[in-house]
C-alpha cells in the first residue's frame, strides 16, 4: 500500500488532528493559569512561599489543595460570646504586661493564640501543621504568625531584641483579632 502525502483527505485529517492537539494544549494552559491564579488569589504570599518550599507551582498547588482538604475536615467553629469575652480579657492582660515584662508577654501571647486556635477547633500539637492549617483561612497573616512564633522560640536562647518583641506582639495581635472576632462563614460551624 502506497501512502499519497498529497491526498487532500490525508492533509485534511492531519490538519484536524493538529488543530485538536493545539486546542487541547490551549485549554490545558488556560486551565492551569486559571488554577494558579485561583491559588495565588486565595493564598497570597503563602502561595509564593509554598512554591519556594516545594520547588514548583504544581507541587505547591497540590500541597495547598491538601491543606484546604484537611482544614475542611476539621470542626472549625466560631467562638461563643462568652469565649470571645474571656479571650479578649486574657489578651488585654497579656498586652498590659508587655511594658514591664516584654519577654514573658510574648511567650504568653504565643500560648494565648495557640489556646484560641484550639478553642476554634484547630489542632495545635505541631507548630508547622498549625501554621499550615491557619494559612487556609488566614493566608495573609500566617507569615506574621510564623515570624512572631520564631521570636517566641528564640526568647529561650535570649536572642530577641526589644524591637523584635514589639513586632511579635503586633503580629500576634493581628492574628488574635481576626481569630477572636471571626464569625462563621462557608464551612465554619457556629456554636453561638
Amino acid at each position: 500500500m502506497h501512502l499519497n502525502l498529497t491526498d487532500p483527505r490525508l492533509i485534511a485529517g492531519a490538519v484536524v488532528i493538529v488543530l485538536i492537539i493545539v486546542i487541547g494544549v490551549a485549554f490545558y494552559v488556560r486551565n492551569r493559569r486559571k488554577t494558579t491564579a485561583g491559588f495565588r488569589n486565595r493564598f497570597g504570599p503563602e502561595y509564593d512561599r509554598a512554591v519556594l518550599v516545594h520547588g514548583s507551582e504544581h507541587k505547591a498547588e497540590a500541597k495547598l489543595a491538601d491543606r484546604e482538604t484537611r482544614v475542611e475536615s476539621l470542626k472549625i467553629r466560631a467562638l461563643t460570646a462568652a469565649e470571645r469575652g474571656r479571650f479578649s480579657a486574657d489578651w488585654q492582660s497579656v498586652q498590659s504586661r508587655f511594658v514591664d515584662h516584654p519577654k514573658s508577654a510574648v511567650v504568653e501571647a504565643d500560648e494565648l493564640v495557640s489556646s484560641l486556635m484550639q478553642a476554634r477547633g484547630y489542632p495545635v500539637a505541631d507548630f508547622d501543621q498549625r501554621a499550615a492549617d491557619i494559612s487556609v483561612d488566614h493566608p495573609r497573616l500566617v507569615e506574621n504568625y510564623r515570624s512572631a512564633h520564631g521570636v517566641a522560640v528564640r526568647l529561650g536562647r535570649d536572642e530577641a531584641s526589644t524591637e523584635e518583641l514589639r513586632t511579635a506582639m503586633i503580629q500576634y495581635r493581628s492574628l488574635f483579632d481576626e481569630l477572636v472576632q471571626e464569625q462563621p462563614a462557608g464551612g465554619i460551624k457556629s456554636v453561638a
